[in-house]
């Protein structure tokens, strides 16, 4: 049983400020309901049942402010386990502004980022897994964002991680009793014999989890893909072509784009953040090679390069630059312009065929990305993954805290030694549900919210 903690009364805005259809404006705290009730005129909050809409107007000193709709949730039985009011008024940046002063008038504070979200947690409510999760929710652009959002909002994440915690738990009581209570005649007396498979088998299942952790990453984060190539290859063409719409200024003289174009695509679920960069050659053009300076630090940000070639002309030497440029990054190497001939050929490279003009191959370019970075079954069967860097972070921490523990146990140390590495690994992986978190961790994580959240 969790004891859900006393906190004052906040108020904020739950939707965006400025002109709309509506605002809602959210008050959380053991007076939410009493202090809402004091600007009502209307039926008496205090009488309502939870869960129930009411009808009515605000007025402040006398004034009407606004005729709105009041919701009432009855602590525990809200998203921060307090009594919580939702009010909703007509949309506009002062209404809000006059309902916010007049119940801090009254004794709310205005809420800071993230702390109903906040209060949520530290009421037991869900867990920090769950709390992150309804940032992407707010934050995501494709299905599959969504989908792996609704995993850790679910519980499944923290599912997953309690799975792992409570095997750990049970070889850290194992050692525990027997270090003491050795008296005990029915207890199994541990041994590195016994220590070491079963820490091993912990290792296997965090293993697993980081493998579809590398496709949950990408769905959450997108993939930064970078498109570059000597000028006039057909590059900002491609670009355009792959976003469906002219963000790129494309004409036949060399050097055109001379700075960083970015668009977002949605590639079957998947966000690539693309950016199209300045022709990479030697100039003494000012502006072009600040443009191409910045061609560079993006590729070496990068975590795919799409690198384009004129395929109707044989390698320049700048091509060939390119290459190996890119050599040591994920990349795959785009031959443009297959409408006006074929004539490039690189051993041991497979070379992705399109026209940007005529829009063919494209779809060939699109496969290709999905197989270098996402297991397309995992995201099919719905599977649980990690993809928060966190919680991916952590679960590492966790890895290697049982792989040290794994190399004392092997080379015959103390069992009680042993178990100091087996705690860390079981702390870590209390990090990522917030079980053994710090309070600058607790509020580092929150101040990224959005105020109302």
């Amino acid at each position: 049983m969790v004891m859900k903690m006393i906190f004052d009364t906040i108020v904020g805005i739950a939707t965006l400020r400025g002109i709309s259809a509506l605002n809602v404006i959210r008050v959380s705290g053991s007076d939410a309901i009493q202090l809402v009730n004091r600007l009502f005129v209307g039926k008496d909050l205090d009488q309502q049942p939870s869960h129930t809409v009411s009808y009515g107007h605000l007025i402040d000193d006398g004034v009407i402010i606004d005729e709105v709709l009041v919701s009432i949730f009855r602590e525990p039985k809200s998203f921060t386990a307090e009594n919580v009011v939702e009010i909703s008024t007509h949309g506009g940046y002062l209404i809000a502004e006059k309902v916010i002063e007049a119940l801090i008038k009254l004794g709310c504070r205005m809420a800071e980022p993230g702390e109903f979200t906040k209060r949520a947690y530290l009421n037991g409510r869900i867990d920090l897994t769950q709390a992150e999760s309804i940032m992407d929710m707010v934050n995501a652009k494709t299905m599959t964002q969504l989908q792996i959002a609704n995993q850790g909002l679910n519980g499944q994440v923290k599912e997953l991680i309690n799975d792992l915690q409570s095997d750990l738990l049970s070889l850290i009581a194992k050692i525990e009793v027997n270090i003491d209570y050795p008296e005990y005649d029915d207890a199994v007396v541990m041994t590195n014999e016994i220590i070491i498979p079963e820490t091993k088998t912990i290792i296997d299942k965090i293993n697993q989890i980081l493998i579809k952790s590398d496709t949950g990453k990408v769905i959450r984060e997108g993939i930064k893909t970078v498109i570059v190539g000597r000028p006039n290859v057909g590059k900002s063409s491609l670009l355009n072509t792959l976003l469906r719409e002219d963000k790129a200024i494309v004409t036949e003289i060399s050097g055109t784009t001379r700075d960083l174009i970015e668009g977002e695509l949605n590639l079957g679920g998947i966000l690539l953040k693309l950016i199209d960069t300045a022709g990479i050659r030697t100039t003494d053009d000012i502006v072009e090679k600040i443009g191409i300076d910045r061609a560079k630090k993006a590729l070496s940000e990068a975590d795919l390069v799409l690198l384009v070639l004129d395929q109707s002309q044989k390698l320049t030497d700048a091509d060939k630059e390119l290459i190996e440029l890119t050599s040591d990054k994920t990349r795959i190497i785009v031959g443009n312009k297959t409408d006006l001939g074929s004539l490039v050929d690189i051993q041991n490279e497979n070379i992705i065929k399109v026209s940007a003009k005529n829009k063919t191959g494209i779809d060939l370019l699109e496969n290709e990305v999905k197989r270098l970075f996402v297991d397309e079954v995992l995201i099919g069967n719905n599977e649980t993954m990690l993809s928060n860097a966190r919680h991916i972070g952590k679960l590492k921490e966790a890895n290697q805290n049982l792989k040290d523990a794994l190399s004392s146990a092997q080379i015959n140390y103390p069992v009680d030694m042993v178990e100091i590495d087996l705690r860390k690994a079981w702390e870590s992986l209390g990090e990522i549900t917030g079980e053994s978190g710090t309070e600058i961790l607790i509020s580092t994580l929150f101040s990224k919210f959005c105020l109302g959240k």
